[in-house]
């Protein structure tokens, strides 16, 4: 596994890129060797954020942490991740085998009048199944995701409803 580290409003030491490189080496077992995965180092005020996404032939994997200290951030976040494979383990199997594609950072943009759009995504969309595709959000953390539906071959939108279920919304 190749690991990018980047920094925002951080320089990053070379202590800290190598324990990030050490924590990150707990995953290399569940990935191919030319998977990339990109962490994120910010600060923010007194918070530490590292954020960590590892795109595979399957789709992503991603997680975020948020604490008072680097270092606590970067084992926290190793753990959440670990625990999301290992929970989805049987599921991911087959994906986390296949070989991993190498996605683009997204570009940020920025308009000084009024609401902006201030991140674009760009993404693949595979055709893939609801059941997939409520795996896919869970494992991103999000409350929402875009897939293509292998059945009928449209654009669905899967969503967290408040009540706690999922809604999905297909084109007429």
């Amino acid at each position: 596994m190749r690991i990018s580290i980047t920094g925002k409003n951080i320089e990053i030491s070379e202590y800290l890129r190598d324990l990030a490189e050490k924590k990150m080496s707990k995953l290399e077992r569940y990935f191919p060797a030319d998977t990339v995965a990109q962490v994120t180092m910010a600060v923010e005020k007194n918070r530490h954020i590292v954020e960590v996404t590892i795109p595979y032939s399957g789709g992503i994997i991603r997680g975020e942490e948020v604490t008072g200290d680097m270092y606590a951030s970067i084992d926290n976040v190793i753990a959440k991740l670990e625990r999301q494979i290992i929970r989805y383990r049987t599921k991911l199997e087959k994906n986390l085998k296949a070989e991993a594609f190498n996605e683009p950072v997204p570009e940020l943009e920025e308009e000084d009048e009024g609401p902006a759009v201030v991140k674009v995504k760009r993404f693949s969309i595979k055709p893939m199944s609801v059941d997939e595709a409520v795996l896919q959000m869970e494992l991103l953390g999000h409350s929402f995701f875009v897939f293509t539906n292998a059945q009928t071959e449209d654009i669905n939108v899967l969503y967290k409803r408040k009540d706690g279920n999922l809604g999905l919304i297909e084109p007429e």
